[in-house]
């Protein structure tokens, strides 16, 4: 078994490649990472061995070679496909671990010029996991560390990879790859290319809705049903959440959040979130039904809840201040789906732990 190893994030490859060797998978690798593998020990063979081509390009030619590709593409299951191998000297890769030019976290620099992202666009790494993914029956693509530990137990239990684990691997092989590519469309569909020609320094201003917006996102979890109750759900959020939003949120107790309460919700934080003085919004259906500022929270909520008591029953309420003993005291003598605020004080969490239906978010 042959494992073709070539990373940017080096965390756990290490230790990954010494029980891969330990298992008796032949390692190959490319630049940086063949240096740091040999360095630890581990016998290595660089890829420009394998296809006789040297490294070019400052390093922007690696591994788009047919002596890479086919390993990777070869189906073993055909005879022509391992004919064609032989005949022009082509050995089989079994194992692809990539993970590919750190552009998201380039890009998201400050100062970060144009240059700098073009050179963080990885090519051959991309290439190499899409044929590896294409190819899952035959080949395992690990593109992540949290990958390692899953691989390295089935080999150790069964010698390869399962049909379920080899696809699983392709099928995440396939997302990071449409992330990649999306987070690279964003950012230069955003580039304001304004003058005729543009240094090395160039440092682009950028467009606040920029020519094309790529979303990715990730199920957060199942819901139980939809608006209504014959409908179905799932939560998504962006694949890069932005800090202080529901997204990032922590359910502190309580209940699963419902599709209506993950909806009011944002509402209600989002309504929240735009003021500086301290402030309570209910929010019922979508709807605002008491927002008030005061000079603690406990004094915006009672503002808030007089302005409806009424549709504040089983509201959703959100604070843009810690809620302390005073507020919680007053809070807890209405019925609430969802309590949200920055954070919770001791005294506060120990009231609401007799509402245990109270869902609460920091």
């Amino acid at each position: 078994m042959k494992a073709l190893i070539s990373v940017s994030d080096k965390t756990g490859i290490v230790e990954f490649a010494q029980a891969l060797h330990g298992l008796g998978v032949q390692l190959l690798s490319t630049g940086g990472t063949a240096k740091l593998l040999a360095d630890k020990g581990l016998p290595v063979t660089e890829v420009a061995e394998v296809t006789q081509f040297p490294e070019m390009l400052d390093g922007r030619v690696k591994t788009l070679h047919p002596k890479v590709h086919g390993g990777l593409l070869a189906r073993r299951d055909l005879p022509e496909h391992m004919a064609a191998l032989k005949e022009h000297g082509i050995e089989t890769i079994d194992l692809l671990v990539v993970n590919l030019y750190p552009f998201e976290a380039t890009v998201a620099k400050p100062g970060c010029t144009l240059a700098d992202a073009i050179e963080n666009i990885d090519i051959g790494g991309p290439a190499m996991v899409r044929s590896a993914a294409k190819n899952w029956k035959d080949v395992g693509v690990i593109t992540a560390a949290d990958q390692y530990q899953a691989v390295l137990g089935e080999l150790k239990a069964a010698g390869k990879l399962s049909d379920k684990l080899r696809f699983a691997l392709s099928v995440a092989a396939f997302n990071r790859i449409a992330q990649y590519d999306g987070a690279i469309s964003d950012y230069l569909s955003s580039v304001k290319f304004e003058d005729e020609k543009l240094s090395e320094e160039y440092v682009p201003e950028r467009a606040l809705f920029g020519g094309q917006s790529n979303g990715h996102f990730i199920k957060v979890q199942d819901l139980r049903y939809g608006e209504n109750s014959h409908q179905q759900a799932a939560w998504y959020r962006d694949l890069y959440p932005a800090p202080g939003s529901l997204a990032t949120g922590v359910q502190l107790q309580g209940k699963e959040l419902s599709y209506n309460n993950i909806a009011d919700a944002d509402a209600a934080w989002e309504c929240v979130k735009s003021f500086e003085v301290p402030a309570c919004v209910i929010v019922k259906h979508a709807n605002p039904c008491g927002v008030a500022i005061g000079a603690n929270a406990f004094e915006a909520y009672s503002k808030a809840f007089q302005t409806d008591p009424t549709s504040a029953f089983g509201g959703i309420i959100a604070f843009n201040r810690p809620v302390d003993k005073a507020a919680a005291e007053a809070v807890s003598k209405q019925f609430v789906e969802v309590l949200m605020a920055p954070d919770f004080s001791a005294e506060a969490l120990e009231i609401f732990k007799a509402k245990v239906n109270v869902r609460l978010m920091k």
